[in-house]
């Protein structure tokens, strides 16, 4: 009937959260607001209950096997970055067919070595060092609470969340050609281009793991994703974003395309682009700056609203939004060549400034 989650996700640690469901669906938005006026009410029923434990890792591990068997031995170095992906990740990708060098794989919340987040460069310099050291065919990092995946190729090379999704989506539509697949607003402009070149749907949609899985529950769709590295699989799996699952698909497909990573990774555009860019701004404020930001730029620009304000302009395209679990504004920005891009920079740069928030330089400025 429902379920609750403790988390802290890939945040510091000194936040935590929780996660809701109800009937398989998530709890997120308003919805968290009128529990909230129950709870303050008193409008609920209090009732005698059990307390029960079950022990889930052992048919988790038999699950993984099963769905993300690999056909042939792949090397991959994971680095759990302490997270709580530590207590099974390993077990469960060897049981997959996967040979696994482990890298921090001991949980510890005080995350000694290095933040749990592969989506920001630093936290990947020791898996890049052992992948490359090690000579091994890929390296992945999850996040605090293993539902986000980063990963590296055999030489080193980062290849992004957005990136990872387009490889995935390339193989599922071979197999269901005219299914959507759905990214978040914050994805590469190659998505929408190879994924209509390969027979599908491509849909724009929310930042936010509720968001995209029920956008995928109301239509079928066999994968989603975020550029932060959440990859939902309905294709083969629950249609949630389990980044050791993901881990186990990504060096099947490897094994079934008989290519090497940086291969498969240089077959994909890459527009010179920035990566996810996290600006500290006050909570109570960070969502009148969006609105501000899209007021201001549909004078003069077409932009997609449907999350944040992703500004179209000749030759790239910016993205300022509020995200839902810090208080921070996010920003990324790409464009078709690098002078186009600090064009764009400059022109968002110079309106953040105006609104108090402070663009950091790019690389080589």
């Amino acid at each position: 009937d429902g379920g609750i989650q403790i988390t802290g996700s890939h945040n510091p640690h000194e936040y935590n959260g929780i996660k809701m469901v109800r009937d398989n669906r998530a709890i997120y938005g308003e919805e968290i607001q009128v529990l909230l006026r129950r709870i303050e009410a008193g409008a609920f029923e209090w009732r005698d209950g059990t307390v029960d434990g079950l022990e889930i890792l052992d048919r988790y591990v038999e699950e993984i096997a099963a769905r993300g068997r690999v056909e042939s031995p792949v090397s991959l170095v994971l680095d759990c970055g302490n997270g709580v992906g530590s207590v099974v990740a390993t077990r469960a990708l060897c049981a997959a067919g996967v040979e696994v060098d482990p890298l921090y794989c001991e949980s510890d919340g005080t995350f000694p070595n290095h933040h749990p987040d592969p989506t920001v460069d630093e936290n990947l310099a020791d898996l890049i060092d052992r992948v490359r050291t090690t000579g091994a065919a890929l390296g992945v990092g999850l996040d605090g609470d293993a539902d986000r995946i980063g990963a590296v190729t055999e030489e080193g090379e980062i290849v992004r969340g957005d990136h990872l999704l387009l490889l995935f989506a390339l193989e599922v539509l071979r197999e269901r050609p005219g299914s959507e697949v759905i990214f978040d607003v914050k994805c590469s402009q190659a998505l929408p281009e190879l994924i209509e070149r390969a027979g599908g749907i491509p849909v724009m949609w929310k930042t936010g793991h509720s968001l995209i899985k029920e956008r995928m529950r109301r239509t079928a769709a066999p994968i989603a994703g975020e550029m932060s590295g959440h990859i939902c699989f309905g294709d083969r799996y629950f249609g949630t974003d389990d980044a050791i699952y993901a881990a186990a698909r990504l060096a099947g497909l490897l094994t079934r395309s008989g290519r090497r990573f940086s291969e498969l990774a240089a077959g994909i555009p890459h527009y010179p682009s920035t990566p996810e860019l996290r600006l500290d701004c006050p909570e109570d404020r960070k969502f009148d700056l969006v609105a501000g930001a899209i007021e201001h730029y549909e004078r003069s620009h077409e932009v997609i609203d449907i999350d944040g304000a992703r500004v179209l302009f000749d030759g790239g395209w910016a993205l300022i939004r509020a995200s839902n679990t810090q208080p921070v504004i996010v920003v990324r920005i790409e464009a078709e060549t690098a002078e186009r891009l600090r064009w764009i920079a400059g022109e968002v740069g110079e309106y953040l400034a105006g609104e108090g928030v402070e663009l950091p330089p790019l690389p080589g400025d």
